[in-house]
């Protein structure tokens, strides 16, 4: 059984333990956010801090603590400190006695879901208890099982939410066709967080991203690789070439996983060309760091939290994932205003279809189509990048729309 499988049961298990029983207690009345893992909580974060805020306006009987609960370990080891709500849990194996227990324990004023998050056992209990119930930044397709012969039960259970925000109006059509009419088009709050982040930078001088600048100084050429997989890092490698697109340019690459075996794959893929951002930060001096950089033409950065600040240092980004089952967050990198780059798996992606749309982005196959693309994303940075600013710029306000509905 893997770690991660471990770490979910363990978790899911001590949720109902007494002594995290009487931590629910105490914060009865909650507010209850449920993100699946990291991404969901990126959608889920522009609410909390909006909630936050309003906490310092309201009068103490309106105050409401504020719960989180995830589904993934990913999710939870990642934010289990997170300073801005009062309590992180895991989300109790759904079924209707653990269901029961913890909504007995915390009794919340209102539970919100994000995006695909739909446990029957939960929902159903919420809608009995007269809870009010929302899905937040959702997206609805006809491949769902929820528009199928078979998914009637599957259906007749968003029929719990008392209302759901869905990111288009491809989704609001599509569940109104099918007798779910309790929905508005609001756009996803990813948006608005990807928007916080740069506007956050600006009034911060944060050491842990000097050694970046150092390795970009100078460059003509950078590219910043995002969420990267074993396919992706070795199509970037021929792009590294003599005569390939990333020949005395520089790349910054951000691998999805950094356990030493992927560290080791990537090593031994860039060899002579790599150095380990872990090894910049820990020089003792400037200069020390400048002779080492001076020699390397890629920093992977071995190091999680730093991925959707480091696409300003880029002209052009490439988004992996694509070669697998999808690709990760376009927007981070777009908010930037640089061209966007990813592979063939997308077309679940609202947003990575609303940037080609927009002419800020591409999607390709194979290294013939990275390498003509890079080229022309290099060539016209500023005109395409401006595009992808625009884009990101026309989606904003799902926040908002939300709270105001909501709260």
């Amino acid at each position: 059984m893997g770690k991660k499988i471990i770490a979910l049961l363990k978790g899911q298990q001590q949720t109902l333990d007494k002594e995290h029983i009487a931590q629910l207690q105490a914060l009865r009345g909650a507010i209850w956010i449920h993100s699946a893992s990291v991404g969901e909580f990126e959608q889920a974060r522009p609410i909390i801090e909006r909630l936050v805020e309003r906490q310092k306006t309201v009068s103490l009987k309106d105050k409401r603590p504020i719960v989180l609960t995830f589904f993934s370990p990913s999710g939870y080891e990642l934010r289990k400190n997170y300073e801005l709500v009062d309590g992180v849990f895991y989300l109790p194996f759904p079924n209707r006695h653990n269901a029961n227990k913890f909504l007995d324990a915390l009794q919340p004023s209102k539970a919100l879901f994000v995006k695909y998050e739909f446990w029957p056992p939960y929902l159903r209990v919420l809608k009995k208890r007269n809870i009010p119930t929302y899905s937040i930044s959702a997206i609805f397709r006809p491949t769902q099982r929820f528009f199928h012969w078979y998914g009637k039960s599957s259906l007749n259970l968003l029929k719990c939410f008392t209302h759901l925000y869905v990111q288009d109006e491809a989704s609001r059509a599509l569940l109104a066709e099918h007798g779910i009419a309790n929905c508005t088009v609001t756009g996803d709050t990813r948006f608005d967080r990807v928007k916080a982040i740069v506007e956050s930078q600006k009034s911060k001088n944060d050491s842990r991203f000097t050694p970046i600048a150092q390795f970009v100084e100078g460059a003509e050429r950078v590219l910043v690789a995002g969420s990267t997989w074993p396919k992706d890092e070795e199509l970037l490698m021929k792009c590294c070439n003599d005569d390939a697109p990333l020949n005395g340019a520089k790349l910054i690459l951000v691998p999805h996983e950094i356990n030493e075996e992927h560290l080791h794959f990537i090593f031994n893929l860039f060899e002579g060309k790599i150095i380990k951002y872990s090894v910049i930060s820990n020089q003792p001096s400037n200069e020390s760091r400048v002779n080492i950089l001076q020699h390397a033409q890629v920093m992977v950065l071995d190091t999680i939290g730093l991925l959707s600040s480091i696409y300003r240092f880029g002209q052009v980004a490439y988004i992996g994932g694509g070669f697998g089952v999808g690709i990760h967050n376009t927007i981070e990198a777009a908010v930037y205003g640089v061209p966007v780059l990813f592979g063939p798996n997308y077309h679940h992606f609202r947003e990575a279809q609303g940037l080609i749309d927009a002419g800020a982005a591409r999607s390709i196959s194979n290294y013939a189509e990275l390498e003509e693309a890079l080229e022309t994303a290099f060539a016209q940075h500023e005109t395409i990048g401006a595009k992808a600013a625009q884009y990101v710029e026309s989606e904003l306000g799902a926040t908002e729309k939300i709270y105001n509905n909501i709260f």
